[in-house]
């Protein structure tokens, strides 16, 4: 049975091989421009920042170059129910320099839309093992009215253990910011 989080927990992860789902919905009414939300992960080394540049996955580098990360493909709707994007994980298959991987979901062309998080709802990540049993969950319940990206978890090595953090935390830059962040 899965184990719903709150923001700041955390959990091991028993598992070598496991998806990243994340879903949402939009508000119908916002702003009348279709919503593109993106998600993206950055595969840090132990200083917190991108093992190189092939070590940001996301719509457009869709593998790592071990191919432990794999983003599965861009959903430009959000439409229907269950994970909208997800991101499979090898351990088994990760460079020993990867110490973290953070997963984050942007809305694309935010500014020039007009929208942010506060019109998007019922968000959450979700991990689930190969016999697709979720592991934990993570819903997004905090109204981010201002925000363009949000950083929804990370995954963490600790002593010898991956982890998964529920963090929720905003950005009003979106994409730009996290990769100034993580770069």
């Amino acid at each position: 049975m899965a184990i719903n989080l709150q923001k700041g927990q955390r959990e091991n992860i028993n598992a070598q091989k496991f998806t990243i789902g994340l879903g949402w919905d939009t508000n119908a009414s916002s702003t009348g421009a279709a919503f593109d939300l993106d998600a993206s992960v950055f595969i840090l080394g132990a200083n917190g920042k991108l093992v190189s540049d092939q070590y940001f996955v996301f719509y457009n580098n869709t593998k790592s170059p071990d191919e432990a990360v794999i983003h599965t493909g861009d959903n430009l709707t959000g439409d229907g129910d269950g994970d909208d994007e997800s991101i499979t994980v090898d351990l088994s298959k990760i460079n020993s320099a990867v110490k973290e991987i953070c997963v984050v979901v942007t809305i694309h062309d935010a500014d020039t839309r007009k929208q942010n998080f506060g019109q998007v709802r019922n968000s959450f990540m979700r991990i689930y093992d190969q016999s697709n049993t979720e592991l934990v969950k993570y819903e997004l319940d905090e109204d981010f009215s201002i925000e363009t990206a949000v950083e929804f978890g990370r995954i963490y090595q600790k002593d010898g253990q991956w982890k998964f953090e529920a963090v929720g935390a905003g950005m009003k830059g979106g994409l730009e910011d996290y990769l100034k962040k993580y770069n």
